[in-house]
């Protein structure tokens, strides 16, 4: 025996569960294109990137990735890659222009083909009814503060059940509604870019009942095999100090960032400290009888969004805030560490601490991690690789951190990577690449970056190298 092969293999593996479903993730608005084919109306997020200043750079989602005529292509991307699942989006506005009345059929056949393509990869579909494209006409009409949007996307989930239900076995009704409440009508930031503080608390409760009246529909025409969940990005909150004043912000957050969501759909009620911070802003009287009956129809499993932790002291935040019934009791403090492009700390233990926390407060709840991922300023060498080491770390300390919670006890059923593609990132525009597929958007020509072929790798492992 020689030297070389004496020496111990000190490589470990971090095996998952055989039944551990491995994804991606992607949103309609921000890959699809094509926003005027096919009888497909603008949505909100159309009419906001063609605001001046709003979208860096004037970019919008006309083109995107092209995926709407390139989605052969992306599946078989995908098949590549041996992913398990895809979570994709349905544009409400491709399907329902108006939001309301007969379904258009052309937008549903893409869909349609979507599914059927991706069955044939021997992939599952995992469709998320919003992912924050209302149609405008909606949004004309009120919007989310408005109690009728609800009912529509009521409406709108039963038209998709029936149409796809024979193909997709698990559905997402709403994808981080906080991002699109607060961020959407708290502070401008997102579409449709409003200001109120009041509305972005009625936004909240609409969301919440959207959701209950969408599970209520997909649970009537659906097989009893499907599987029904919503998606939220819970704040992992932390205080900068022990101090009674610090802990008390981050209670104030965990009440309107992460408890305004989570009480009303698994136990019911509205938080009382929400209600009572809030007093200022609004009495909650559109909160009807049957309301949180109807939020909290069961559902199979909680889909958890993290990309970084939050770090809170008392004080104050700027003005317009999301933080309703918070902004005057709390500022954000930079966590310290390693930074992403999108300037977000880099802390799997965020991971960790808010999936232990979940098996605490909902026992028996399933938990699956649908988007997690980092933005780098990636590029193509010369040679036309993209070399991504930064992605892969932080995807391997986040894995690593979603091992130990399952080693922990904690029920973790699946992970969904952000994203499949570089796209189209919101405010952002397309300065920011969060995609394992490199994506040059002057050619839409899809490279694999070196994460690409990590995260394949631990697909096919079932688990990573440690």
């Amino acid at each position: 025996m020689t030297a070389v092969d004496a020496r111990p293999d000190t490589t470990t593996e971090l095996r998952f569960p055989a039944a551990f479903r491995w994804g991606t993730a992607t949103a309609a608005y921000q890959i699809e294109g094509a926003a005027a084919e096919d009888g497909r109306t603008p949505s909100i997020w159309d009419t906001f990137s063609r605001t001046p200043g709003k979208v860096r750079n004037g970019d919008t989602g006309d083109i995107a990735a092209d995926h709407y005529h390139r989605m052969r292509e992306d599946v078989a991307l995908m098949k590549q890659l041996g992913i398990t699942d895809y979570r994709f989006s349905v544009s409400w506005p491709r399907v329902q222009p108006t939001g309301r009345g007969p379904a258009v059929q052309k937008g549903l056949d893409f869909y349609r083909r979507l599914t059927d393509e991706l069955l044939a990869a021997g992939i599952r579909p995992v469709a998320t009814l919003y992912h924050w494209d209302l149609p405008q006409e909606l949004e004309d009409a009120g919007g989310w503060p408005q109690r009728e949007t609800a009912q529509r996307f009521g409406e709108y989930a039963g038209i998709m059940a029936d149409a796809l239900g024979d193909r997709v076995a698990a559905w997402i009704t709403l994808n981080e509604p906080w991002c699109a409440a607060f961020l959407g009508y708290g502070n401008g930031v997102h579409a449709p870019g409003r200001t109120s503080a009041h509305a972005s608390l009625r936004a909240a409760h609409h969301f919440n009942l959207a959701h209950g009246w969408a599970a209520q529909a997909l649970h009537s025409a659906l097989p009893a095999t499907s599987e029904i969940a919503l998606t939220l990005n819970l704040h992992a909150v932390r205080p900068l100090t022990d101090s009674a004043a610090d802990l008390d912000a981050v209670r104030r957050i965990d009440a309107v960032g992460n408890r305004v969501f989570l009480e009303p759909v698994f136990h019911g009620r509205l938080p009382d400290d929400l209600v009572r911070d809030t007093a200022t802003v609004t009495d909650w009287s559109f909160v009807r009888e049957g309301d949180l009956e109807a939020i909290s129809t069961p559902i199979d499993w909680l889909g958890i969004n993290y990309y970084s932790p939050t770090v809170v002291a008392a004080g104050s935040s700027e003005s317009p805030s999301p933080w309703a019934g918070a902004e005057e009791h709390v500022r954000f403090v930079p966590a310290p560490g390693p930074r992403t492009a999108m300037d977000w700390p880099v802390d799997a233990e965020g991971l960790y601490d808010l999936l232990t926390r979940l098996n605490e407060d909902l026992p028996g709840v399933p938990l699956v991690i649908t988007e997690n991922g980092a933005a780098y300023d990636d590029y193509a060498d010369p040679s036309g690789e993209v070399h991504d080491p930064e992605r892969v770390a932080y995807l391997a300390s986040h894995l690593t951190a979603v091992h130990r919670a399952i080693e922990s006890g904690v029920d973790v059923r699946g992970y969904f990577l952000w994203s499949l593609l570089d796209n189209f990132e919101w405010a952002y525009g397309y300065s920011k690449r969060f995609g394992i597929v490199h994506v040059d958007f002057a050619t839409q020509r899809r490279t694999f970056k070196d994460s690409a072929r990590w995260y394949g790798d631990v697909v096919a492992r079932g688990g990573l190298a440690h």
